[in-house]
């Protein structure tokens, strides 16, 4: 009889409720018209980097190669999240059905872990370029630099694809409540009545294994980066040099802030509306940031937004 209510009751768990982004109704609209403003701009903005990395022929090389896969995960990052939140803005009951709760968790951890694997990747070419110019050309040739792209997808797709199985495993229980926006592996695994001892040794093997390493070898990076430069002894060769890595170690900046913050805390200091607030950061800010923080500045890419848009005027 008791394994019969067990069951039952987690049968009926067959959607989530979410406190969602703001807790005034009055706000909901004024922050529904910014949210999809900012979210058609990510897509916008990010999708035209990709047509304009495509069809000029000048951007054909690894970083800009890179900054293609990186700006093709953020439309997948911030469109796993944002239409949902949109839509629970103008609804009084803001729900998640379970599969699209699961759906979420693995397209939003995939695309966090796939862009922190790809920054490291960004910053070896950036590296490659700096102390090794003369063979960069070789370290950095088209067959290396796919062969990097498909291992970063893959690795960053296995590791969600395997905490999403270990999730669905789980019995939910408990009152349904998500405390956040969206669907994440720690509301999701507060929300459990059965056992996530192996839940909670994978998310910390994936915190050990794919953040702090991807955080040193980045780190590293930078380190043998600021030491060819320092080395170079003309001001406008350090000047270029500088120039070529500093809208990446920007990017790596802000993207690292916002993951340590939320998950390197003590859990006794976790601020709810902080937490949102960072999330924000994450899955629209960011996204909309790196397209100008990257390309936006560069000269080919202006000509290729051009072709892309001939309306626009010369500057």
């Amino acid at each position: 009889m008791t394994v019969t209510m067990e069951h039952s009751n987690h049968t009926r768990v067959t959607e989530f409720i979410m406190t969602g982004l703001f807790d005034h109704p009055h706000h909901q609209g004024l922050f529904f018209g910014l949210f999809l403003c900012i979210y058609i701009a990510v897509v916008m903005g990010n999708s035209l980097i990709i047509v304009a990395i495509v069809i000029h022929p000048p951007l054909h090389t690894p970083m800009y190669f890179f900054i293609a896969n990186l700006v093709l995960i953020d439309i997948l990052c911030t469109s796993s999240v944002v239409p949902k939140m949109l839509e629970n803005l103008m609804q009084e009951k803001k729900t998640i059905s379970f599969g699209g709760c699961i759906t979420q968790l693995f397209v939003l951890t995939s695309s966090l872990g796939t862009e922190l694997l790809l920054l490291t990747v960004m910053s070896y070419d950036r590296y490659a370029a700096i102390c090794y110019p003369l063979h960069y050309v070789k370290l950095m040739r088209k067959e290396i630099c796919i062969c990097l792209a498909v291992s970063v997808w893959t690795v960053g797709t296995i590791n969600s694809f395997v905490s999403m199985l270990l999730v669905l495993r789980l019995d939910f229980c408990r009152p349904n409540l998500i405390k956040h926006f969206f669907c994440d592996f720690p509301t999701i695994l507060a929300l459990s009545c059965s056992s996530t001892y192996v839940n909670e040794i994978m998310m910390f093997m994936a915190d050990i294994f794919l953040a702090m390493g991807n955080f040193l070898l980045t780190t590293m990076s930078y380190c043998f980066i600021i030491i060819s430069i320092l080395k170079i002894q003309s001001s406008k060769g350090k000047q270029r040099a500088f120039s070529t890595y500093s809208s990446h170690l920007l990017v790596v900046t802000f993207y690292y802030s916002t993951i340590i913050y939320i998950y390197i805390q003590p859990t006794s200091s976790n601020s709810l509306d902080k937490n949102k607030m960072v999330a924000i950061m994450y899955t629209l800010v960011t996204p909309i940031l790196n397209p100008v923080i990257y390309s936006l500045r560069n000269k080919e890419v202006k000509v290729a937004m051009k072709r892309i848009l001939p309306f626009t005027t010369k500057s």
